[in-house]
């Protein structure tokens, strides 16, 4: 995939509080809940293959990257419940007056007070999870989401391709378009995914698309490579 999650320290930390929410609302049945539902929806409702996030919106707590919590009501419930459980996370300062604090204080008041049916008993210990039924390899994992993240077909950009590189004689002496992209490839796919927010994996299979396409077009520099990569951050096609 090109990235790690929770590559890092930081990283880790919030994976793990972001699922250890998950499990804790499993191991008690907090869905069950009427106020759980009301506040977050209900866990039924279906996964979407694709979501499209709205990154104002100031319903929805910001932990995970690509604003996870707008992805699915459970997902929303463990992101709120890993800010929640973040030291010095000073969410009560940082949501005022968005309407999300009332999901953290919800995750405050059903956590936070011992005699609290979630703080205060074990879990149930119903449907627990056999380790003989989870059958799936990391290698198919990510092969599922190498294919789900990729591009489907192939995508061409000619028009963007020409603004850019040239095809004209008299730039038949300049280095080739491809030989550019193949260079500047890792530093293009880190920029495109900070900018789009996309996957450097989804990014990087544009990218040698995009190669390919000008080996097939002949297309050669136009400018000194020094100024190809400046128009380039203008014109990219991964910035669409």
């Amino acid at each position: 995939m090109l990235e790690v999650e929770g590559g890092d320290p930081e990283g880790c930390m919030k994976i793990l509080r972001h699922e250890a929410g998950h499990a804790i609302e499993n191991a008690y049945h907090l869905r069950r809940r009427r106020l759980r539902r009301e506040l977050f929806g209900s866990t039924r409702e279906p996964y979407p293959e694709y979501y499209a996030p709205r990154p104002y919106s100031k319903s929805f707590v910001i932990h995970l990257d690509s604003w996870y919590a707008q992805s699915h009501p459970d997902e929303d419930f463990a992101e709120t419940f890993a800010v929640w459980l973040t030291p010095d996370s000073k969410w009560r300062e940082r949501y005022r007056d968005w309407p999300a604090l009332r999901k953290l204080e919800y995750m405050d008041q059903l956590m936070g007070e011992p005699r609290r049916p979630a703080a205060a008993r074990p879990p149930s210990g119903r449907n627990p999870i056999r380790l003989s039924a989870l059958r799936k390899t990391l290698r198919s994992h990510y092969r599922e989401k190498r294919d789900h993240y990729g591009l489907s077909g192939p995508q061409f950009y000619d028009r963007d391709l020409r603004r850019i590189f040239s095809d004209a004689p008299e730039h038949a002496r300049q280095p080739s378009a491809a030989g550019f992209l193949s260079r500047s490839r890792r530093e293009m796919r880190r920029l495109a995914s900070r900018w789009t927010n996309e996957y450097q994996y989804t990014i990087d299979t544009l990218l040698g698309a995009m190669i390919e396409r000008c080996r097939e077009l002949g297309l050669r520099l136009r400018h000194s490579p020094e100024q190809t990569s400046s128009i380039s951050r203008c014109c990219s096609p991964c910035r669409r």
